[in-house]
């Protein structure tokens, strides 16, 4: 089975740039999206192609907004923007449950269930803000305490959401753009990120928090245990992306047993020599033979 995960940037703008051919030819079971940006009614006819879709907008216009694609109707789907009584949302989640920032669902021809998540990408906090070096103004910390704070909550959620899974007899898996950069390998430029969101010891111990053998393993490098990046993001200014100076920020994180089953761990750092966003889709194939 190959799922691929991919923070598209506006689905309107990543199909003028090809992730329509992309996603028609790339073989996909299943396809995890962050930053669709789009209302459900003002989406392209074409916007999935012929896959199936279970989509959370959220209720910020132009932001947000992650989808699930698969072959067939999911067997269920749930989203924070509905509460779910066995699983109820925690409080510092509770804010952020209309964003469409996380979404999940169960397959119907696999006992896999996989969500796909948006963490914010957050700021610095106060003491770390220089207005000098700094492209917006400085707040105080409020983005950096509103990322501690969701990611405080999820890190319950998450863990509730594969032990509900386990219960059912099934692997789970997160997948998505989680803006953190786990380890030194996982930055280009390791000493120019160390006072950065998204790079900061707090949130890469975090990161660190959810994988353990028995819970969550990063399937990519699972695969890759040495290799720098492979970089799924890159800034659009400079020469960043062409000399390929990146951060791996976009994530599969598995069950072990199947995080044991991928063979192949690839980044479609393009599509016909275009680049379809910011980010680039993380591509794992999973042997669920013994899954089945």
């Amino acid at each position: 089975m190959r799922v691929a995960t991919v923070n598209i940037n506006g689905i309107r703008a990543a199909h003028r740039r090809g992730f329509g051919d992309w996603l028609a030819t790339r073989g996909c079971d299943v396809v995890t999206l962050q930053e669709v940006r789009c209302p459900t009614s003002a989406l392209p006819d074409d916007a999935f192609g012929d896959y199936e879709v279970a989509y959370d907008a959220g209720e910020i216009p132009g932001r947000n907004g992650v989808a699930v694609l698969t072959r067939v109707p999911a067997a269920a789907v749930r989203t924070w923007a509905v509460p779910d009584p066995e699983r109820p949302l925690h409080r510092a989640l509770r804010r952020h449950a209309v964003e469409g920032r996380y979404i999940e669902v169960d397959l119907a021809d696999v006992p896999l269930t996989v969500a796909s998540l948006y963490l914010p990408k957050g700021g610095l906090p106060a003491h770390l803000q220089d207005p000098r070096r700094m492209r917006e103004a400085p707040d105080g910390g409020a983005k950096y305490q509103r990322k501690m704070s969701f990611m405080a909550g999820f890190a319950r959620h998450l863990a509730a959401s594969r032990k509900a899974a386990v219960a059912a007899g099934r692997e789970f898996l997160l997948t998505g753009d989680l803006n953190i950069a786990h380890q030194r390998i996982d930055v280009a430029s390791y000493k120019r990120s160390n006072q950065t969101e998204g790079f900061l010891p707090e949130e890469r111990a975090w990161l660190g928090a959810q994988l353990t053998p028995r819970t969550l393993v990063d399937v990519v490098r699972h695969v890759h245990p040495d290799v720098e990046g492979p970089y799924s993001w890159w800034s659009w200014l400079g020469r960043a992306y062409d000399e390929d100076r990146g951060w791996r920020i976009d994530y599969h994180l598995a069950t072990p047993r199947l995080a044991r089953a991928a063979r192949s761990a690839v980044v479609d750092r393009h599509h016909l020599g275009v680049r379809m966003s910011d980010h680039a889709p993380v591509v794992v194939d999973y042997d669920l033979t013994a899954l089945r």
